[in-house]
């Protein structure tokens, strides 16, 4: 369509003359664009063409070739939000180096120490950069592109006639893009984009993204301001999300002018602006999009040569010559703010995928970004936009790589830079002295001026190699700027302390310790970076030192005070923390400190002089400033700044914080080494005394009487006594003392492991991250730690190594004061039951370094003793308010470091190089007065003060020491005698030990009597009990004797044990025990029988699909249709009903329930955790969800008389059972169609004899009355009978409906199926191992249904019992019978045997059948439906595959042969439909595999039903025994097909009957399928073991809703591995009216799913009621990991999955939501059905 072909010819003209022409067309529809439409217009009339003149010919031809040829060495994948990304925390250069899903599982960092993490989006996949990773810097994917020869690599070397083209083409197309993005005109294009027509008025009056207003807000006002529907504001504002900005209305000017007002109008409130809208020309909203789609043009360009991404960075670097205007890309950076969303995601893209897959055009995009770095970094904190929209979010892409970091402080002086642009947009927080002070800031404004931080910590991140001069200069001149940050830090937000009133608002200190927090690591990486050369280190540490002075020196006006004591003297200016000003912010004397640190540590403090000249250095005042801080402390601790509020708590903790201590506490203590290593220690030790404001409290004043002030003062000497152990102690600093990082790591681990075992996990957070965010412990841990695996819940954990525990440090610098007496508790404890003495002395420390060893003569020092010997003497002589025993512990252990510093001084050189003479000081006396001491006298003393017993271990050590170090110091008189005297020593410390451990075993054996005595007391007081209340023990055991006594004559009376049968003649008895219950509510206890009040179990009943054996099948959903008569043998939704097994009254039950709905009528703005308007409630004791009660009704004992039940047995055989019950039915139906002829016929063809007869005859068998129940066990009976109903059907309650029979039998055969599957999966007896509550459960519910009966209308139940009855003999079949293939015949079994009773129903007198009659009833009702569901598995099992058997199974020859004749009658009935050739044996096979479950089901059923005990066999688990126990307790034969020949002439034509059924003969034929038996048992589905496996599975995830590739939340169903959406609009659905998310509409009730980004397990129940649940995926450590907030490798815990799979089955998930909602009440708001 275009002549391009010309070489003379202006492109830019024709091509700007297209766009005219075609543009506004083709995006004219912007209201409701037609998204297709468009796409194919736009390549029709300007791509193609356009693509086609760039090629020189067809474009898809030429694509396809650069395809094939393309290979890249980078991946350049550019991550979306939420999409996982792995780092390798061995081979990767920084954290901030990531691998896509698809390289990482392609790479060798996939057997590495990896790290998973959720993107936050617009990050890029740094694989094939070598820049980034110390080793597989490639995949395999990406190896082909890196193998090339550089002229190949470059993707396909275009010919000259492309790149001719190229150049001419890209100039115009990316200047129209840049011109239509950064267009302010609203009404007019610009000349060249005019067509000289008539301008149309037609307007769009368009919307903007903005991140102040919330969804709903924007749609109300759209709504308001529009007047349009809720849909349809809903889908402008998704749009509005996703695009950034969205036409809402078009039209002429002025409407759509006035829309604007009106939408501003109603978005603005007080506290919010109003929204962004703008009205633009219909063209220039055309040309706008249209810009983008070009971009995304572009960008699909550059993937596929090198060539193109050359050019187009070449012209976007452009300037033009002679202007001052940036280039294009500048531009377009420079503008970033302004754009929308859409427009901001495309331009990134753009660079992505061209600059930075260049590493040329990289360096130069990079100094374009650096030379406009502050004007775009203020853009942004002045932008509302999230970081990843920011253009600003690039620089980690720049920064990270060293080379280009490199370059950019030589050439761009980058860390002035950043330096320099925070202290632009900090300035509004600057007070009168240049200190900033954040009292009112903006937290989102603050949280952009981070992003300025992290910019510096990227730069930092790798340290230089080679240093040259220029690097040196530029870097040192980076830092003194930085100094001028941290001296507006120095000192800010200074407080004072509040005397008499309260603080009336906390002051805000919250950002200032962000700050801090920020800029910690920071502080690390600068001094790390100045240690890294001497000279540099020298320089930077004069011109900190510089900036700490120029801070120190404005409070000098004051006038120096003197202060004397122990003969020395200390000059001060007066300060008082307690009075004056003071700030926890010191940064600079921080970074002094560090500095300082390590020149003694690289040697380079010798030449120290020469840059700082001595008399400069006043170490005073260095100290001054950290010191206050320390005072502050104390003096916090002492609660003398109560008044000043929370904020001052909170500072404090956080400035003792594993956070931020790093950069405070840690480096205060060491500016304070620093002072001790470089003062007098005399003066030092003054000055430590003044500011502790502790002068008067060491001078012989008298004490004052003010116990408050006492206090004070003790809790401030324990403080001071603390820091002093500190001072001396804390050595593990490499350049205090000769350690390394290791060593340091290694000592934090031993001390938290001293307090208790610890996860993991918890340990990582104890410990301070390095700028990678490791922290250095898997390096170390194994040795010292051991780990201990987790069970099936909890966590694994590390326990101390024991040769570790001699390290423990009691007062160990890092402690806080609950860790330092868990410790110490531990410790001594762990040190009791070793039977060793409990002193736990320090540990040996390890040398100062030169530099510091001046440090230890505080602890010899004039001052030093003073204070030792004041505390120890106001112990001894029990001035008890004086003293603490904190404060004399501080002392011995200040002693004993002491003496181990002269100990290890005089091992290692001779006595007289020795300085250190603390032995010497503490034996001096203290004065020349009369009653002086020393301190050996004081300890000696000590020993016999009581308060003091804990300390007598720790006293007996420091003793022995002043021996050894005397020893020491006498040895090198004498080498012989010292030998001697140290034999003699040795024994002395022997016989001392001796006696104190035969003190312990004297203790130990006094404790032992002392128990034996009590016991002997209780056994007393027990025998005296029992004697008084001998009726009460009689009474039971009389009773125990008299059921004894009748089970040993049964015994006797017969030689088979027919206590062990259920059903038929020969039915055990009963074994009934006297039930005696307590009450939960009321504490009473109560027999339970029929006539007393009601006694309940608190019960959960709901629907349940555990069973299912077809999950399409959809339930129907309206329960005012279904007939729950029949369960199909699916099972696809039963109704289950479970107990917690706690007991009450029905009547304390009623008032409870009541006491909870006033309660919660009252506080109706609490939202509940159940829904009491259905019934809920929690247990009152074990807080499980309930929702009804089931009443526990007594057994009715039933024994049978041997000789009767052999004399019916004569008679009644099974066919003439069959023709009394057929007459009794036939009966009630005559008498119900009053004299209409009966349509059932008879069941034999002999004469109906007298039908009169016939219909009582059923009577003559035995009656009893029925049982009468109280009216209290009634109610209940029908309430709960109701609930099933309710719950079941999902219907209003209805005492009168039909359905509440079938319902109850229903539940009972359901919750046995339950049971019976569960007991199988988990492997366990089927008698004998169920839970508690599972057994009081399934007894109380097993009799309830039984009772059931009697509270409905026996007409009901007669006409239920036809109805079941008709499936097993076909002459009472009704047109809605099913057919035998359809219905589950254990809910038949079930149904039958409770409602047949009602046959015995009279008019005149209630009757029941006798037990005789009842067991014959039982026994032929069982056999028939076994008979029934033996066919069932025979046609199931011949119409599916046969499974295919190696060899034959053994079974005995005579049960083959019945299966060959039983299958030889089938194949005559079925009319040779039935195969023949299937050998007798699979058959016998098939029918016993697949009737155990119904025949354990039975077993559960009867034995609940009857209480007759079931045989020993049942109570063990073994495939073989288990089957001839339920046969003979079940009284079948053990061969099946026995039964088809006992009774062979009544079932032959049930046969035929049964057999000749539509639906049997179809499912013969093979039309259609039937259920297989066994049943296959539910599972949760199989997860792969690794987790990263489960995250590949999710990022494959489309959502077939969803046209864009935004990230969604995938989650997976662990029923049937689906993968949904969840909390996103676009699955959304309305259903009932009410709108659910994709995972609510998948499985309506109870689900699970598997939130697979974030690694946690999602239970759901209904709308409202849902909980997270730990996920089964573990670490190495056994910790779980939701969020991936570790995102350490994830393995599958086959046993954490095994007991979600067991919570699922036990049906106990609505049970365990009920319980994590009530414990983490967070989640009320949480609307699960959006999920």
């Amino acid at each position: 369509t275009w002549s391009w072909c010309d070489e003379r010819f202006d492109f830019q003209a024709t091509f700007l003359q297209c766009l005219a022409k075609h543009v506004p067309n083709i995006y004219s529809a912007e209201m409701d664009p037609l998204v297709e439409k468009q796409e194919e217009m736009v390549q029709a009339a300007i791509l193609y063409p356009l693509e086609c003149y760039l090629f020189g010919e067809d474009p898809d031809v030429f694509l396809e070739k650069l395809q094939q040829s393309r290979t890249s060495q980078l991946c350049g994948k550019v991550f979306k939000g939420g999409e996982t990304t792995y780092s390798c925390r061995d081979c990767a250069v920084d954290p901030t180096c990531v691998l896509c899903i698809d390289c990482f599982q392609n790479s060798i960092h996939k057997n590495h120490r990896y790290k998973m993490h959720s993107s936050t989006g617009g990050g890029f996949c740094d694989c094939g950069d070598t820049e980034a990773w110390k080793a597989g810097p490639l995949c395999t994917k990406h190896e082909a592109g890196a193998s090339g020869s550089p002229k190949e690599n470059s993707g396909c070397q275009l010919n000259e006639e492309i790149m001719e083209h190229s150049r001419r083409v890209f100039p115009s197309v990316i200047k129209y893009i840049v011109d239509m993005l950064i267009w302010e005109e609203e009404k007019e294009l610009p000349v060249e984009l005019t067509i000289s027509r008539e301008k149309a008025d037609n307007y769009y009056c368009v919307l903007f993204n903005d991140e102040h207003h919330s969804y709903d807000h924007v749609i109300y006002s759209l709504q308001r301001a529009l007047g349009c529907e809720l849909g349809e504001a809903q889908l402008h504002t998704t749009a509005i999300d996703k695009e950034g900005r969205r036409a809402v209305k078009a039209g002429h000017y002025a409407a759509c002018q006035e829309a604007k007002e009106e939408i501003k109008r109603h978005s603005e409130n007080v506290s919010q602006r109003p929204l962004h809208v703008e009205v633009l020309h219909a063209d220039v909203m055309a040309h706008q999009k249209f810009a983008l789609r070009l971009g995304s043009w572009l960008n699909k360009l550059m993937s596929y040569s090198s060539d193109f991404r050359q050019i187009f960075c070449q012209i976007c670097l452009k300037e033009e010559t002679g202007s001052e205007k940036p280039c294009f890309i500048s531009k377009l950076m420079l503008w970033d703010a302004r754009l929308h969303k859409g427009a901001r995601k495309v331009l990134h893209e753009l660079i992505f995928s061209s600059f930075f897959m260049e590493m040329e055009y990289k360096k130069l995009f990079a100094v374009e970004f650096v030379k406009y770095y502050k004007a775009l970094q203020k853009e942004y904190i002045n932008d509302d936009h999230e970081r990843v929209l920011s253009v600003t979010a690039l620089s980690v892409q720049m920064f990270t790589v060293p080379t280009l970091a490199r370059h950019l402080i030589e050439e761009q002086n980058v860390i002035t830079t950043i330096t320099e642009t925070l202290l632009e947009v900090l300035p509004e927080y600057l007070d009168k002295n240049d200190k900033f002070n954040f009292q009112g800031y903006s937290q989102d404004k603050l949280n952009r001026v981070y992003s300025v931080i992290y910019d510096l910590r990227y730069v930092l991140v790798s340290k230089p190699a080679v240093w040259t001069d220029r690097l040196r200069e530029r870097f040192l001149e980076g830092f003194v700027s930085f100094l001028r940050i941290l001296t507006c830090m120095q000192g800010m937000e200074e407080i004072k302390r509040q005397i008499g009133q309260h603080i009336e608002v906390d002051p805000d200190w919250e950002a200032a310790i962000a700050i801090q927090m920020q800029l910690k690591n920071i502080l690390l990486m600068f001094q790390e970076w100045c240690a890294c050369d001497e000279e540099l280190l020298l320089r930077s540490y004069r011109e900190c030192h510089k900036a700490v002075m120029r801070c120190s020196s404005n409070g000098r006006s004051r006038e120096k005070t003197v202060f004397h004591l122990c003969g020395h003297t200390l000059e001060s200016r007066p300060y008082r923390v307690s009075a004056d000003p003071v700030s926890i912010h010191l940064p600079l004397s921080r970074t002094l400190a560090g500095l300082h640190v390590r020149l003694s540590k690289t040697g380079a403090i010798s030449r120290l002089h020469e840059f700082v000249s001595p008399e400069e250095f006043q170490v005073e005042l260095l100290v001054e400033y950290p010191l206050r801080c320390l005072v502050l402390v104390a003096q916090v601790a002492a609660e003398m700044w109560r008044r000043n509020g929370l904020s001052l708590i909170s500072q404090v903790f956080y400035y003792q914080d594993v956070k931020c201590r790093e950069e405070m506490y840690d480096k205060d203590i060491i500016m304070l080494q620093i002072g001790a290593s470089l003062m007098d220690p005399n003066q030092f030790l003054l000055l430590i005394l003044q500011r502790y404001e502790l002068a008067d409290a060491f001078k012989k004043i008298k004490p004052t009487k003010d116990q408050d002030l006492i206090k004070q003062y003790n809790v401030l000497i324990e403080e001071m006594l603390q820091i002093l152990i500190y001072v001396v102690g804390e050595r593990y600093v490499p350049g205090i003392s000769n350690v390394t990082k290791e060593d340091v790591i290694m000592r934090e681990i031993i001390h938290l492991l001293c307090i208790e075992p610890m996860a993991h996990s918890a340990i990582t957070k104890s410990l301070p991250e390095n700028e990678n965010n490791e922290t250095g412990l898997e390096n170390v841990i194994d040795k010292v730690a051991t780990f201990k695996k987790p069970g099936v819940s909890g966590h694994g954990v590390y326990e101390l190594k024991d040769e570790c525990l001699k390290e423990f440090n009691m007062f160990f610098y890092h402690y806080t004061k609950t860790q330092h007496s868990k410790a110490e508790h531990t410790q001594k404890k762990r040190r009791k039951q070793e039977n060793r003495d409990e002193a736990l002395p320090p540990p040996p420390p390890p040398d100062f370094s030169p530099a510091f060893s001046n440090v230890v003569r505080i602890l010899n020092c004039d001052v030093m003793m003073h204070i030792l010997r004041t505390l120890l003497q106001r112990a001894v002589e029990l001035e008890t308010h004086l003293w603490t025993e904190a404060m004399i512990q501080m002392v011995l252990h200040l002693l004993s470091l002491g003496l181990l510093e002269e100990k290890q001084q005089l091992q290692k050189s001779p006595e007289e190089e020795v300085t250190f003479d603390f032995y010497h000081k503490a034996t001096r006396m203290g004065s020349s007065a009369l009653n002086a001491v020393n301190v050996l006298m004081l300890l000696e003393k000590l020993k016999r003060v009581p308060q003091l017993e804990a300390q007598k271990d720790t006293v007996n050590w420091i003793l022995q020491m002043f021996d050894m170090v005397k020893r020491l110091r006498e040895k090198s008189s004498l080498a012989t005698v010292g030998a001697a005297s140290g034999s003699e020593a040795t024994k002395g410390d022997e016989s001392t030990q001796d006696k104190e451990k035969a003190e312990r075993k004297r203790k130990a054996e006094a404790a032992r009597l002392h128990r034996q005595k009590i016991m002997a007391q209780m056994s007393a007081l027990q025998r005296n009990f029992i004697e008084t209340h001998k009726l009460l023990y009689e009474n039971t055991l009389e009773s125990q004797g008299k059921d004894d006594a009748i089970m040993e004559e049964e015994i006797i009376s017969s030689a088979i044990d027919y206590s062990r049968i259920a059903l038929g003649p020969k039915r055990g008895p009963s074994v009934i025990e006297k039930e005696v219950l307590t009450c939960i509510l009321c504490q009473e206890e109560q027999e339970v029988k029929l006539e007393s009040a009601a006694m309940v179990l608190s019960a959960c009943v709901q629907k349940s699909t555990a069973l299912t054996q077809n999950r399409s099948r959809i339930l129907e959903l309206s329960g005012d249709t279904l007939d729950p008569l029949f369960m199909h043998p699916d099972l696809p939704c039963g109704t289950h009903t479970g107990s917690c097994g706690h007991v009450m009254h029905a009547a304390c039950w009623q008032k409870y329930f009541e006491a909870m709905q006033l309660n919660f009528r009252q506080r109706l703005h609490v939202e509940q955790i159940f829904d009491l308007e259905n019934g809920e409630y929690l247990c009152p004791l074990c807080k499980s969800l309930c929702n009804t009660v089931i009443p526990i009704v007594p057994l009715q004992a039933q024994k049978i008389n041997s000789e009767d039940a052999e004399a019916v047995a004569q008679i009644l055989s099974l066919a003439r059972w069959l023709e009394i019950v057929t007459a009794r039915i036939s009966g009630y139906s005559m008498k119900n169609a009053k004299g209409e002829k009966p349509n059932l016929p008879p069941f034999t063809n002999k004469g109906t004899g007298n039908s009169a007869l016939e219909f009582h005859s059923i009577l003559s068998f035995g009656v009893q009355s029925s049982a009468k129940y109280s009216s209290s066990i009634k109610e209940m009976l029908i309430l709960f009978a109701t609930t099933i109903y309710r719950v079941g059907l999902k219907v209003a309650p209805n005492e009168a409906d039909s359905r509440i029979p079938m319902m109850t039998w229903s539940t009972c055969a359901f919750t046995i199926q339950c049971i019976e599957n569960l007991l199988e999966t988990e492997g366990k007896p089927l008698f004998g191992s169920l839970q508690n509550r599972q057994h009081s459960g399934l007894k109380a519910l097993v009799q309830f249904a039984a009772a059931q009966r009697t509270t409905a209308p026996q007409v009901l139940i007669q006409k239920h019992l036809i109805r079941l009855l008709g499936v097993l003999l076909p002459n009472f079949k009704g047109e809605d019978t099913p057919s035998l293939l359809e219905v589950d015949m254990f809910h038949i079994l079930v149904g039958a045997v409770l409602s047949f009773p009602s046959l015995y129903w009279e008019d005149a007198v209630d009757l029941q059948p006798s037990s005789v009659s009842s067991a014959y009833n039982h026994l032929y009702l069982f056999h028939l439906t076994t008979l029934a569901h033996i066919m069932q598995i025979v046609i199931s099992s011949a119409t599916g595959s046969p499974p295919f058997y190696q060899c034959q199974p053994k079974c005995g020859s005579a049960i083959m042969i019945c299966a060959m004749n039983y299958c030889n009658y089938f194949s005559f009935v079925f009319y040779s439909c039935f195969s023949q050739d299937i050998p007798g044996w699979l058959v016998w096979d098939c029918v016993k595999k697949g009737i155990m479950p119904y025949l354990r089901c039975a077993a559960l059923f009867f034995h609940y039903l009857m209480g007759v005990s079931p045989p020993e066999e049942l109570l063990q688990v073994s495939e073989e025994g288990q089957f001839k126990a339920l046969c003979s307790y079940l009284s079948l034969p053990t061969n099946l097909f026995l039964l088809f020949h006992e009774y062979q002439d009544t079932v032959n034509p049930l046969l035929q009957r049964w057999c000749t059924d539509p639906v049997v003969l179809s499912c013969l034929k093979g039309k259609s399928i039937a259920i297989r038996y066994p049943r296959k048992r539910n599972h949760l589905i199989e997860l792969p073991e690794d987790y990263s496996c489960l995250l590949n599975q999710a990022s494959q995830f489309r959502c077939p809703r969803s046209s864009d590739d935004e990230q969604k939340h995938p989650v997976l169903c662990l029923f049937c591995g689906a993968m949904l959406c969840s909390q996103n609009t676009c699955c959304q659905e309305l259903v009932n009216g009410e709108e659910l998310g994709a995972f609510c509409m998948f499985l309506k009730g109870v689900l699970e799913g598997q939130n697979s980004e974030h690694c946690q397990i999602v239970l759901i129940e209904g709308k409202t009621r849902g909980c997270f649940y730990p996920a089964p995926y573990l670490d190495e450590y056994g910790e779980t990991d939701p969020g991936l907030k570790r995102g350490n490798p994830l393995h599958l815990c086959q046993e954490r999955y095994r007991k979600l799979h067991l919570l699922w089955q036990q049906h106990c998930i609505i049970e365990e939501i009920a319980r994590r909602q009530e414990t983490n009440q967070i989640f009320f708001g949480f609307n699960w059905q959006l999920l």
